[in-house]
């Protein structure tokens, strides 16, 4: 086996059993850090790809950013097992069909062969999945997206404090 397919092989794993920890864990605290866990092997699926770039932001923003905020609020709430509503045997079941149907559908892409060639034929570039053609197309050709959304960032910032003061205003 070459040493790529095992280190996707052993990512995979590693993900799916953290994917269940995260599900099948009572504790929600527990739950967040597995899935900061999957997050980083999920990173190391990035990082296979090639796409370096995505896997750092990925670890950044998810693994780092949200699951800070996940766990403050988890702790924040004081969650425990009398507020913890019990599910039925339905829900259980379609999680067990949705999971199955991952399974199967992650041992297809499995089973596709990785080539040098996008899907269009066209063949990759060395550079593909590096900082430095992304920030070149993000300035260039993308820039009144990039800005605008940075502007759409913003009023949501604006909004989500005015929301957070807004009894403190009214009072």
């Amino acid at each position: 086996m070459e040493i790529n397919n095992f280190v996707f092989v052993l990512l995979s794993v590693i993900t799916l059993l953290c994917a269940m920890g995260v599900v099948l864990v009572k504790n929600p605290i527990h739950s967040g850090l597995y899935l900061v866990l999957t997050m980083f092997s999920i990173a190391g699926h990035y990082v296979l790809l090639s796409a370096q770039f995505v896997a750092v932001v990925n670890i950044i923003v998810y693994a780092g950013a949200v699951m800070v905020l996940l766990l403050f609020v988890m702790m924040l709430l004081n969650l425990n097992k009398e507020n913890e509503p019990l599910k039925s045997f339905k829900v259980k079941m379609l999680g067990a069909i949705v999971s199955g149907m991952m399974l199967v559908s992650m041992v297809a892409m499995y089973k596709v062969k990785m080539t040098t060639q996008s899907l269009a034929g066209i063949p990759i570039s060395k550079d593909f999945g590096y900082v430095k053609p992304l920030g070149n197309l993000l300035f260039t050709k993308y820039v009144f997206p990039f800005e605008l959304s940075s502007i759409l960032f913003l009023a949501a910032i604006v909004g989500a404090v005015f929301l957070g003061n807004r009894n403190k205003i009214e009072q």
